[in-house]
């Protein structure tokens, strides 16, 4: 499984990165059929009101993309509000196929 983290109008820190990648990297837990998790982190706002919003894009077997979106004014926060969006996503999706 591959997880790409991309920054627009932000340049992606490593602690972000990583930070973004151990986020990401728990989905797997949730639904096996992950092949791709892709997180893009944009800055908007003005420099003195700064605001994040992240896109989780989620690339799973046999179905269409999860998608989820997250706004906050701290780009770690966003992260964590994407991914437990993304989280929930999957959850939904493999008790839907147990069901």
């Amino acid at each position: 499984m591959r997880i790409d983290v991309v920054g627009r109008h932000f340049e992606v820190t490593e602690a972000i990165r990583e930070y973004a990648e151990q986020k990401a990297g728990k989905l797997t837990k949730y639904y096996g059929g992950v092949q791709l998790i892709r997180l893009t982190i944009e800055k908007t706002g003005a420099h003195h009101v700064s605001e994040y919003e992240v896109e989780l894009v989620i690339d799973v077997e046999r179905h269409e993309d999860f998608i989820s979106h997250a706004k906050a004014e701290d780009p770690y926060a966003a992260i964590d509000l994407v991914a437990e969006k993304g989280e929930r996503q999957l959850r939904d999706h493999k008790e839907k196929l147990r069901g």
